[in-house]
């Protein structure tokens, strides 16, 4: 068994576990927002509950009610929803340690952008989701996470700061995953270190009798808000590798601070739609994100080719044997890969034809490949594979 036959299976094992504990973690999310907002008041309600809400589904007919305070006796069996998130953390991380530490030379350095060595770029990458976190909760304990207008625009310049810092240190997609990874912590560590600790320092004074203090409440809801609002845009920071138009561009943070809008407007429409808000108080979140999107678009539009001189077939493909063969081939140099990735092989100018689409979107619109841009190539061979493409339109 080879080393890069291992370090697959470990990144499909990582990647399986980290899907289904976020789906796990998301959908429970998603559904408690929208059960705490459709919850309503009706007669005959019990002592201590402020709300419930009727559900249909698979067939069956539930009934949930929501107790401000818990009641005198709680079962053994109370359920608390947090494994989800840690273990979404837990195998998030550790696929960012086999994708990206293990092979930081391929994913998450680019020389042309700081020249590192995995062990520093390693180090940066936990020191500043740490450093992130840490930040993040000193503005929401301070007198800033009163004022939540002010604390939005904290959070986001918070955000869009690492972006930028990230895209200055790593490479296009080793930025936009941290970016995720960077507000995933945040969302992680939020619910394990503030929202299920308060929630049980909550339970057990109601059950002592003791009223509990108020701020744990405050506190814990905040957080989740918080959470909330940021799932959207990290859910497309952890996809965005399979976009060389948002991990290639010059101006990626720019493209984050896209995100975070545009996520921010679907996610507050939904939250006040299933409140049951008058449509009329939020239907200017959709031209908002609309805008966003519009904005991202023009943003990412492909340059056109067409009036660059003629190339040869011989420099094209000259070209891409230093810089693509290595690892697109019958039999790999590249020391990562046993196989072709994607069984896409660039030897022959064929070759170059079949996949000139899939080319000049990961080498020639975007600097995605080759990875790492281990090979040293330059803007000037990107334009003239470009031209050469246009050609064979």
């Amino acid at each position: 068994m080879t080393l890069a036959f291992a370090s697959e299976w470990l990144n499909l094992a990582f990647r399986w576990a980290h899907l289904i504990a976020g789906i796990g973690w998301i959908g429970t999310s998603f559904y408690f927002i929208a059960l705490d907002l459709s919850l309503r008041k009706r007669e005959g309600m019990k002592e201590g509950v402020s709300g419930t809400a009727w559900e249909v589904h698979g067939g069956g007919f539930y009934h949930v009610e929501k107790y401000l305070v818990a009641p005198k006796e709680l079962p053994d069996d109370l359920i608390w929803y947090k494994w989800e998130a840690y273990l979404t953390w837990v195998t998030g991380f550790a696929l960012l340690v086999v994708q990206y530490y293990f092979n930081a030379s391929s994913y998450l350095i680019d020389p042309s952008v700081l020249a590192l060595t995995p062990g520093e770029a390693s180090l940066i990458s936990m020191f500043s989701l740490g450093a992130g976190w840490l930040i993040y909760d000193r503005l929401c304990r301070s007198p800033i996470g009163r004022n939540v207008p002010l604390l939005a625009i904290c959070l986001v310049a918070l955000i869009l700061g690492f972006s930028y810092m990230f895209t200055n240190v790593f490479s296009g997609r080793g930025a936009f995953i941290h970016v995720g990874a960077f507000v995933g912590t945040i969302m992680a560590v939020n619910v394990f270190g503030v929202i299920i600790p308060n929630q049980k320092k909550i339970t057990a004074s109601l059950l002592k009798g003791e009223a509990p203090d108020p701020a744990l409440g405050a506190m814990g809801k905040q957080r989740s808000v918080h959470n909330n609002y940021l799932t959207i845009p990290v859910l497309l920071m952890m996809v965005s590798n399979h976009y060389p138009m948002l991990t290639g561009h010059p101006h990626g943070w720019m493209l984050v601070a896209l995100i975070l809008l545009i996520g921010g407007m679907v996610r507050h429409f939904f939250n006040r739609h299933e409140a049951g808000d008058s449509f009329d108080r939020f239907w200017w979140t959709l031209p908002v994100a609309a805008a966003g999107m519009i904005a991202a678009i023009i943003m990412t539009a492909p340059k056109d080719y067409s009036a660059a001189g003629a190339v040869a077939d011989t420099t094209a493909i000259q070209i891409a044997r230093t810089h693509c063969a290595a690892c697109h081939a019958a039999a790999p140099t590249h020391e990562s890969f046993d196989a072709a990735p994607k069984n896409i092989h660039l030897e022959t100018v064929g070759e170059l034809k079949r996949y000139a689409d899939q080319i000049m979107v990961q080498a020639v619109q975007s600097d995605a490949m080759p990875l790492g841009n281990e090979t040293g190539m330059t803007q000037d061979e990107r334009e003239t594979l470009g031209a050469w493409i246009t050609q064979q339109k």
